[in-house]
C-alpha cells in the first residue's frame, strides 16, 4: 500500500499517465510508454493472454511492440509517444500494448514464430481483441528524419482502432 501511494505521488509529480500508474501497481497492466522497457524475463505468451482478456473487457485492440533495450529506434518511438500527448492518449484509449523483447539474451522465437518475419525494430503487430493478427507494420514507414512522423502515426492508430 505504501509503495502504491509513493508511485502515485511520483506519477503525479512527473506527469505520468494513468496507465503508467496502473503498470507500476500491476505488472500485467498496460506498460507506461517511457518507463516500461523490453524485459527479456517476461513471458510474451502470458502477457498476450492477459492482453486478450483486457482488450475484450475494454473493447480495445492489441498492439504488440517488438524490440529491445539495445534498439535506438525503440527508445525514439517511446520518447515520441511520450512527448506527443494526443498520440499517447489515442494509443491508451484504443489499444492494449504488449512489449515483446527481442535480444541476444531472449529472442522469443517460439512466440514470434506465430507472426510474419520481422525485418527491423521496433516492429508493430496489430491484433484483434481475441488475439487474431490483423496487420504487420514496419515502423520505418512511420519515420520522418531521425524521429517519427506524427501524422503517419495518428493515421496508423486511426486505421487500426477498434471498430475500423
Amino acid at each position: 500500500m505504501r509503495r502504491t501511494i509513493a508511485v502515485l505521488a511520483l506519477a503525479l509529480l512527473v506527469g505520468t499517465t494513468p496507465t503508467a500508474i496502473a503498470f507500476a501497481a500491476d505488472p500485467t497492466a498496460e506498460p507506461a510508454r517511457k518507463s516500461a522497457g523490453y524485459d527479456p524475463t517476461r513471458d510474451p505468451a502470458r502477457d498476450l493472454a492477459a492482453a486478450v482478456e483486457r482488450a475484450g473487457r475494454e473493447h480495445k485492440r492489441i498492439l504488440l511492440e517488438v524490440g529491445g533495450e539495445w534498439c535506438i529506434w525503440c527508445h525514439i518511438l517511446d520518447e515520441f509517444l511520450t512527448s506527443h500527448a494526443e498520440l499517447g492518449k489515442t494509443l491508451a484509449n484504443d489499444f492494449v500494448v504488449v512489449k515483446v523483447n527481442f535480444s541476444k539474451e531472449q529472442k522469443n522465437e517460439a512466440f514470434l514464430g506465430r507472426y510474419p518475419k520481422v525485418a527491423g525494430y521496433p516492429h508493430l503487430f496489430v491484433l484483434e481483441a481475441d488475439g487474431t493478427l490483423l496487420h504487420s507494420q514496419d515502423t520505418g514507414e512511420l519515420e520522418a528524419g531521425k524521429s517519427y512522423d506524427e501524422a503517419k502515426l495518428a493515421a496508423f492508430f486511426a486505421r487500426w482502432a477498434p471498430g475500423k
